[in-house]
């Protein structure tokens, strides 16, 4: 199924205001999911109810047993009677199948509809969405959530609705066969429908802290293991150990507060059901001894009534799976209804076909939850289209910044930035950002072959074309090396490749996706001098006819760049060649010396 139509607005990054229906909201949101497959659900629903029904069979079939047997009838009628009850237990039983598999079937796929509509709708989503959530917690949501959700569209729903015709069809069959009996029967219903009121309330709230609960402690897992040989270099190992034992501490006892409900419930439930069958067999004893019941209808009736308090014991058991499976969905239909903070305009125009001019405008920027401190303040750069232009300064200077405002990651809080002529909030994100390509500092490689990371940027390309952009990137030559070739496996971020292989393999992948402008991000600032040459080679290659925006600190990266743009506290502080900078005699120069005392130390400790 399609995600849901990303939507601008000023809720963007948030979810809307809750509205009044917020406790029936999650189950109106699943039977929408099930919309697209509705015909199954209603065939799954029409065997249910005769399935159902064909159940309250049995106990007037008892009856006729009991009086057969008491008046001595023929064998004959009981013959005839026990046959068309096997028959109709056979019809039972494969409305029973249709239901089960319809229903089961039902639960896969709303669940898998389910995953993907959050995945695509996670992925739509601005950076600073991720940024304010573990990723921990998110694939909690996917695993966790979803498979709560998935016993409740699959299991629990059509266990609740079983039973709640058992329950209607019992009740109005015992009415038939004696309303007095019945009136002193339902005596224990309202107490019991307002525990189930006040107890269902409490489960769902400590379900879903426990699911909270779960949520933390997997955040923790996936940031130890993402982080585990900093964990062992620290000796943090019993830390992080003692840490996750609190977590799941935590998850044990609010686990404990739901046992603590539902055993209270369910204890209390079946006493009230206990003392209603005692009364109901002294009242329909004493009827059978004075004449006014036959056995057959005491049997019967108490077979009706051991049926309605089986399904009323069910649904009071499963109101606290459908409460977890509410707090569940609430959760993952959070994400869905979270419009993201930066979206396609309403009517985008088409990106213009040019060269790559990159214009900051008077930029001004602001974090949306640090609205009082000005990343970037008014700058105004011109980035001529096949030209490099260098962004220095200080660490928090808005180098970063200002290119994550370029590939629209965050929205400019005041002026503008056109490319090619066009202001970039009025164009697709996909027709702007597909001309953009990044080779960071540390680069993202996924977990598949060598092959998919270079191809990745195009989703498909030709064996021809992806050993094209390894040569040119100066990475065909190890990459052959390796036994397996192309198809060798580069690990989780790419852990069975050096540094320089890594930023070779992004450089391909960024020559492969032919970008109009092409940002460098501290690009060979962590790597060897031999490794720096040849990601250096490559990266003069991808260079060639584009326009560059460069973050760098080492001055062998920016001093051949077209201008140098020295930025300090989120301004633009100086802007020229690299003679032109130093002859000034400000910040610029100021960073060069502090680079070269550094260098002539680092020298003068390795002499």
């Amino acid at each position: 199924m399609a995600s849901s139509p990303l939507r601008p607005g000023p809720s963007a990054g948030r979810p809307p205001e809750e509205p009044k229906n917020r406790k029936l909201r999650p189950l109106l949101e699943l039977l929408a999911l099930v919309g697209p497959y509705k015909w199954r659900f209603w065939v799954a629903t029409l065997a249910l109810f005769i399935s159902s029904g064909l159940g309250l069979v049995y106990p007037q079939a008892a009856r006729k047993a009991v009086d057969f047997g008491l008046s001595h009838q023929s064998m004959a009628d009981l013959n005839q009677m026990t046959a068309l009850l096997v028959g109709v237990f056979v019809i039972q039983a494969i409305f029973i199948w249709v239901r089960h598999y319809m229903m089961s079937w039902l639960g896969q796929r709303v669940v898998s509809d389910l995953r993907t509509r959050v995945f695509q709708r996670m992925v739509h989503l601005s950076p600073s969405w991720f940024h304010q959530r573990h990723t921990g917690e998110i694939l909690s949501r996917l695993s966790s959530d979803v498979t709560v959700v998935e016993g409740l569209v699959g299991t629990e729903l059509s266990m609740a609705l079983r039973h709640s015709v058992t329950l209607l069809g019992g009740i109005g069959l015992l009415l038939w066969e004696n309303w007095r009996l019945t009136l002193t029967m339902l005596a224990i219903v309202p107490p019991i429908i307002l525990a189930v009121v006040f107890f269902g309330r409490k489960v769902r709230k400590v379900a879903r802290e426990i699911q909270d609960d779960l949520a933390k402690a997997s955040a923790q897992v996936e940031e130890v293991v993402s982080a585990i040989q900093t964990v062992q270099s620290f000796v943090r190992e019993d830390h992080e150990a003692a840490t996750y034992s609190r977590n799941v501490g935590a998850v044990f006892d609010r686990s404990r507060q739901l046992i603590v409900l539902r055993s209270s419930f369910m204890s209390g439930f079946t006493l009230a059901v206990s003392l209603a069958i005692a009364a109901v067999v002294w009242i329909g004893g004493r009827a059978v001894v004075q004449g006014e019941l036959s056995g057959g209808d005491l049997t019967a009736f108490l077979l009706y009534t051991a049926m309605v308090a089986a399904s009323v014991g069910a649904l009071a058991s499963l109101s606290g799976s459908l409460a977890r499976a509410a707090g569940a969905t609430e959760r993952l239909f959070e994400i869905l209804r979270t419009d993201s903070a930066i979206a396609d305009p309403a009517a985008p125009i088409a990106l213009p076909d040019g060269p790559g001019h990159v214009q900051f405008q008077d930029v001004q920027f602001h974090y949306a939850t640090r609205a009082d401190v000005e990343v970037i303040q008014g700058i105004t750069l011109d980035v001529p289209a096949g030209k490099a232009v260098a962004l220095v300064g200080s660490s928090g200077a808005g180098k970063t910044t200002l290119t994550a405002l370029l590939q629209r990651f965050h929205d400019v809080t005041g002026g503008k930035i056109l490319f090619d002529g066009a202001d970039i909030r009025q164009v697709r994100l996909s027709d702007l950002r597909r001309h953009i390509a990044i080779v960071s500092q540390e680069p993202v490689l996924f977990s598949g072959t060598i092959r998919a990371n270079i191809a990745y940027s195009l989703g498909e390309a030709s064996q021809q074309a992806v050993e094209s952009a390894a040569k040119d990137a100066h990475a065909h030559d190890f990459i052959t090396a390796f036994p397996d070739g192309y198809d060798t496996l580069v690990g989780e971020r790419g852990v069975q490749l050096s540094g320089g292989q890594r930023q070779r393999i992004a450089i391909a992948r960024a020559l492969l996706a032919d970008p109009r402008v092409l940002i460098l991000d501290e690009a060979t600032s962590s790597l060897d001098a031999e490794s720096e040459a040849l990601v250096q080679k490559a990266l003069q290659r991808l260079m060639q006819g584009r326009t560059t925006l460069i973050i760098a600190h080492r001055l062998s990266t920016v001093r051949n760049a077209d201008a140098i743009a020295v930025l300090d506290k989120g301004k633009l502080a100086e802007l020229g060649r690299h003679d032109e900078l130093l002859a000034r005699g400000g910040i610029y120069k100021r960073l060069v010396e502090h680079q070269v005392i550094a260098n002539a130390a680092v020298l003068e400790a390795a002499a």
